[in-house]
């Protein structure tokens, strides 16, 4: 396979261009006959200086040169000046070669130690009068009518600058002299969908999946943003890097060696490149990343190694050690936190199966090597028959694999070799029996007695039956309570600390809370909720402990929180003193989290529904915990889970900003707060009455979230696992458009053009 340059080797390594410093030829327009030569040393640059184009070579490769476009800015250093586009996109020659606009109009690559055309452009016969190296990188061919003939744009070798554009079967192929990493290619498939591809055939990232539109082509923005465009220019899909609008003067998105695409933007301060954005986040899930040397691991520096568990070659190729004739027969070596696949071929066979299952089935498969188990709300058995094995490991994969190799002679499992227990012969026991028949009527002559004096028992007093109650709990661990034990246990429904929630005091002078829902629901319906409620358990939801469902009587029982609710201290002058910036940053993860269970923790999806600050509730340790959770409630009618998850997402984004703002009834509380924000006066949006110092970084995280949540389409709304992922600083967050407009402009230059990924 042909390889590119020692830019594959480091994403800004750059190669020697000979001469450039030397020979230049600055020029807008470029004559035909033009020539460009290893010998001469000159080179063809773009009016603004920013770019430059001639032969570059390979610095522990001697006499081997490309032909190629580098940036050229007087800004940069020149170690810095990185190559982002290659004639051929990998086509080496050597130092007695030139590269020419010949007067037919076309561009050739000519090799004259080896006598042989390279590459040509093949616009011979085209009416080509000139050539131009246009100020945005772009090396171009003109006609008598100005019209453009051939590009560089359109053919890309692993780089795009702002104002190009992939369109449907283009690629980017990343370079390297390692031939196992230079398979990844990003290509544009004919769904509109850009694809991070291994050998083709191996898709470990996809673009976002536009529904209506077609034709569609990927742009990058002078802004920052990777997009999907349709044939009217808006964009339909978008994602950002960190610093997306800001004031940035080079940037370039590279498919680089190790298989991820990335967004450069060059730093000033630093005067160095910075990665603002990559299309797969965490490294060991780009496919092969480690090829034949190992699993991929996070170390301690949060960087990627190569590790082998198994057996080095001497060529330094991991392997699993097994043999398919094992002498002493062969055993299933577990690998926990551990996915594992093959990859010559790749092509695994998945079955579902149980965990016990997967590891037989590769153990009675003379072909199988090694067989990986996942379940991710479906259980999964893939089965792998080849020696080349690689994979990721990280302590949150919930994946086991399990790598077959030979037993040892003494291996044998010591459970086979047993003989069998000798078959005891059939016997009647007389006095056995006599024996069990007594012992069953003792005991169910105590259990009637029991019975008889519960039965005594609550015909005493009311507060005795809510007792036994209380303490005699279902199977499900609800204590279910009649009407009158509701009104006692409540003061006859007096004491109100929220909107039809009450507190209550057990028997047992335990605190609860007693909420009325206050609406119809069909008995049947609303003890099959309860019961899915009551296997709900999260240090970040207040428990449910029981529910009253008498004749049109629906109440639900809760642990109580001692403090108030969350809109009690952002109303109460005192009380919103204990909310410091860290108690706000924390109760936003928290309810977050909680919110994050409902959704994808539990068996079953459950919405909230009417999430807001009121049914925040704070603990004795000031914990954030949300109440009133799995019924909706419109027009006097419950039902359980009646809303969706982007209603929970929508109301937590309004969370968050009352929380951050102290305000709870700003109109406009939304758009005001994202006016300051994109006008660069996030800090003023903060809640003037906090104490102490307010961390920018935090603050910064929790608008844009907030702004995701709160987009009136709520396609573009983000899950609740990414929502916690970004407020704990996990994961970075794409600065969001106006959330309060459903239809934007899509100019590359407004802030306001671009959708969330």
């Amino acid at each position: 396979m042909l390889e590119q340059d020692c830019v594959s080797r480091s994403p800004f390594l750059l190669c020697i261009f000979v001469g450039f410093l030397l020979h230049p030829v600055v020029s807008t327009v470029i004559p035909l006959g033009s020539k460009l030569s290893v010998v001469d040393n000159n080179f063809w640059v773009s009016s603004n200086g920013d770019f430059a184009f001639g032969f570059f070579n390979i610095l522990d490769e001697p006499n081997q040169f490309s032909a190629g476009i580098r940036f050229n800015s007087k800004s940069i250093p020149y170690d810095q000046q990185t190559v982002v586009w290659v004639v051929g996109a990998h086509d080496k020659v050597s130092n007695m070669s030139y590269f020419q606009l010949t007067p037919e109009g076309e561009l050739i690559l000519f090799d004259s130690l080896q006598g042989v055309t390279v590459w040509r452009s093949r616009t011979g016969n085209r009416a080509v009068v000139s050539a131009t190296l246009h100020d945005n990188g772009n090396l171009v061919l003109i006609d008598t009518e100005q019209n453009i003939i051939w590009q560089s744009f359109d053919t890309p070798s692993d780089t795009l600058l702002p104002g190009q554009s992939l369109s449907v079967y283009k690629t980017l192929r990343a370079t390297t002299k390692n031939p196992m990493t230079s398979y990844y290619t990003l290509y544009m498939n004919a769904s509109g969908q850009l694809q991070l591809c291994w050998e083709r055939n191996i898709i470990y990232w996809t673009s976002g999946s536009p529904s209506s539109a077609s034709n569609l082509t990927a742009f990058l923005t002078t802004g920052g943003a990777l997009q999907l465009r349709d044939q009217s220019l808006k964009a339909v899909w978008s994602v950002f890097g960190a610093d997306h609008n800001d004031s940035v003067n080079y940037r370039f998105l590279r498919l680089e060696v190790d298989g991820n695409l990335r967004l450069y933007s060059w730093i000033e301060a630093s005067q160095s490149w910075r990665s603002v954005w990559q299309a797969v986040e965490n490294q060991c899930k780009v496919f092969a990343t480690c090829g034949q040397l190992g699993v991929c691991v996070f170390t301690a520096s949060g960087s990627t190694d190569c590790r082998c568990p198994f057996e080095l070659t001497e060529s330094n190729q991991c392997l699993v050690p097994y043999e398919q004739e094992c002498e002493s027969g062969s055993n299933m070596q577990p690998y926990k936190n551990t996915y594992l696949y093959g990859i010559y071929p790749p092509d695994d066979s998945v079955v579902t199966s149980s965990l016990q299952q997967c590891e037989q089935l590769c153990l009675n498969d003379t072909q199988c090597t090694v067989a990986t188990f996942s379940n991710n709300g479906r259980p999964r058995c893939s089965i792998k028959k080849t020696k080349y094995v690689t994979g990721y490991a990280d302590p949150s994969l919930s994946s086991i694999s399990f790598v077959k190799s030979c037993s040892g002679p003494f291996a044998v499992n010591p459970a086979l070799t047993k003989p069998p227990l000798p078959k005891l012969p059939r016997m009647f026991c007389v006095p056995c029996l006599m024996g069990a028949a007594s012992g069953t009527f003792f005991i169910f002559a105590i259990l009637q007695l029991g019975v008889v004096f519960i039965i005594l028992r609550r015909k005493n007093s009311t507060m005795q039956n809510v007792t036994a109650a209380f303490t005699s709990q279902n199977p499900k661990g609800l204590v279910v309570f009649s009407f009158s034990e509701i009104k006692s246990l409540t003061g006859d429904l007096k004491d109100q600390i929220g909107p039809n929630m009450f507190k209550g005091v057990l028997p047992n002078n335990c605190l609860i809370a007693v909420k009325d829902l206050n609406a119809s629901i069909d008995e049947r319906k609303f003890r099959s909720a309860v019961l899915k409620l009551s296997n709900i358990h999260h240090k970040n939801l207040v428990k449910l402990e029981g529910y009253c469902c008498e004749f049109n009587h629906r109440f639900l029982v809760y642990e109580h929180a001692k403090n108030v609710s969350l809109d009690k201290y952002i109303d109460d002058c005192t009380l919103r003193k204990r909310l410091s910036w860290r108690k706000r940053v924390e109760i936003c993860s928290s309810v977050a989290k909680a919110i994050c269970y409902l959704h994808t923790g539990c068996r079953e999806f459950v919405s909230h529904g009417n999430l807001k600050c009121e049914n925040v509730m704070l603990d004795e340790n000031s914990v954030a915990k949300v109440c009133e959770y799995g019924f909706a409630i419109a027009d006097g009618e419950a039902t359980y889970c009646g809303f969706s998850a982007e209603k929970d997402v929508g109301d937590f984004g309004k969370l968050v900003l009352t929380l951050l703002t102290g305000c709870q009834d700003h109109e406009q509380l939304c758009e005001w707060t994202y006016k300051e924000w994109m006008e660069g006066r996030g800090v003023n949006v903060v809640d003037k009455r906090i104490e102490g110092i307010v961390n920018s970084e935090e603050l910064e995280r929790a608008l844009r979230i907030s702004f995701w949540c709160l987009q009136m389409d709520e396609r573009r709304r983000p899950c609740m696992e990414e929502v916690v992922r970004v407020l704990d600083g996990t994961l970075n967050v794409d600065p969001p458009p106006p959330p309060f407009v459903l239809h934007r402009p899509s100019q590359e230059d407004d802030p306001q053009e671009n959708g969330s990924e």
